[in-house]
């Protein structure tokens, strides 16, 4: 079976309530060229209602990956995540934590709730965004993400010749 081409477009569900870190995330994307449709959700409600396709929301694409902000507003981060991975329907979305939070217990508590990784914001502006690059190009031309068949997401720099 030859493997089809990868999404042309990365679809990131970005959970963030500080409006400066979603500006500067766009941002980070479009300076790195990275080719990503971003969706926000300023609280852990409104994610879980854009995730589980309430009417809000309308027919809003599947995130192929979740951005997560732990320090959120109605729902917390952890909430979040601890819903998210007991959905079945959802469970296989790769999240990744990036907040604040240094505490080892909510770095423990992520990774014990099957975040898929966990980022601690950088405070220094260009660090940031470079962090932000990172996280696409890694999970757009690098990891293998569901929902795209059995090899047509995978890394083609590893198929064989």
């Amino acid at each position: 079976m030859v493997p089809s081409a990868r999404p042309e477009r990365l679809h990131l569900l970005l959970i963030e309530d500080n409006a400066g870190d979603v500006r500067l995330i766009r941002e980070a994307f479009r300076t790195y060229g990275q080719k990503v449709e971003i969706a926000v959700a300023r609280d852990g409600v409104d994610a879980l209602d854009y995730l589980r396709g309430s009417v809000t929301h309308g027919s809003s694409p599947r995130p192929d990956l979740i951005l997560l902000d732990l320090n959120l507003p109605r729902k917390s981060g952890r909430e979040v995540l601890s819903e998210v991975k007991a959905d079945d329907r959802l469970s296989a979305i790769p999240v990744v934590v990036l907040t604040t939070s240094a505490a080892d217990e909510d770095i423990a508590f992520s990774y014990r709730t099957h975040a898929n990784t966990y980022i601690i914001k950088p405070v220094n502006l260009d660090r940031f965004l470079e962090v932000i690059a990172s996280i696409g190009a890694y999970w757009s031309r690098i990891a293998c993400l569901p929902g795209a068949g059995d090899s047509d997401n995978a890394n083609p720099a590893a198929r064989p010749a």
